[in-house]
């Protein structure tokens, strides 16, 4: 698969660094952003295929992060990270339209292969949305 890209959201500054590294070690376009306003800002300036949320963060929280992205950009899609207290919002985050959640700490593997997945799924979401172009030749 080409490369794609990906925004980490996450209030934790070594977890977000680490995981950054991480991502990019493994050719990804990726970049981070410490709460959900600045996630926000970061999505309507640059093209992000897949975002890494955090549930819990203090000010705007997860869910509420991901209803914003979701009415800005739709078919972003959107991996929820959790920790054991949170897995009913991580599945309330799956309700109102998050791709997966993962519980921290998480197999870098296995968040990979969620990556992967989930940019896969907003690209043939992308393909439905485009107009057919009419067919050369056809009678009008």
């Amino acid at each position: 698969m080409d490369t794609f890209d990906v925004l980490i959201v996450d209030d934790e500054a070594d977890f977000r660094d680490s995981l950054l590294k991480r991502l990019k070690k493994r050719n990804l376009n990726v970049s981070g952003a410490g709460s959900g306003e600045e996630a926000l800002a970061v999505l309507k300036e640059e093209p992000v295929d897949v975002v890494i949320l955090d549930v819990k963060m203090p000010g705007m929280n997860g869910i509420d992060t991901l209803s914003a992205i979701k009415r800005l950009r739709p078919l972003v899609e959107v991996i929820m990270l959790t920790g054991h207290a949170n897995v009913e919002v991580a599945m309330e985050g799956m309700e109102k339209g998050a791709f997966d959640y993962l519980m921290k700490p998480m197999d870098i593997d296995e968040l990979l292969y969620k990556l992967q997945d989930a940019c896969k799924k907003k690209r043939l979401n992308e393909k439905r949305e485009r107009p057919v172009a009419p067919r050369s030749g056809s009678a009008a």
